[in-house]
């Protein structure tokens, strides 16, 4: 079974970080498509930023600068790095995989928390 699982999340102050880490198995062939995405409540799920197997990467416009998505091949886990937080940031977040080329998100984690207070 494919299984993406994440860590990384807790409640940090406005100007901290946090590194999001999403692990997945069970994946036969392997993903061509890792993403990350956050919902806040009463708010739409937004797309925070994808990877391709080449490292090339799209960012949410507004987050551009801020986060940074990587992919680590070997251990097969995929990274957020969250610089500079705001209160805005605070929402659960989801890791995502897909067969095709990105965008493509067909398994989903469980979500890790971040808060980020003033």
């Amino acid at each position: 079974q494919v299984e993406l699982v994440e860590s990384g999340g807790g409640s940090v102050q406005a100007g901290g970080s946090l590194r999001l880490s999403c692990v997945v198995s069970g994946y036969n062939g392997g993903p061509h498509c890792m993403g990350w995405f956050r919902q806040a409540p009463g708010k739409e799920r937004e797309r925070v930023a994808d990877i391709d197997r080449s490292s090339q990467a799209n960012y949410r416009p507004s987050l551009k600068g801020r986060f940074t998505i990587s992919w680590d091949n070997t251990n097969h886990t995929v990274y957020l790095q969250m610089d500079a937080l705001k209160p805005d940031d605070t929402a659960k977040y989801y890791c995502a995989a897909g067969r095709t080329n990105c965008p493509s998100f067909r398994h989903w984690g469980q979500g890790t928390q971040v808060t980020v207070s003033s």
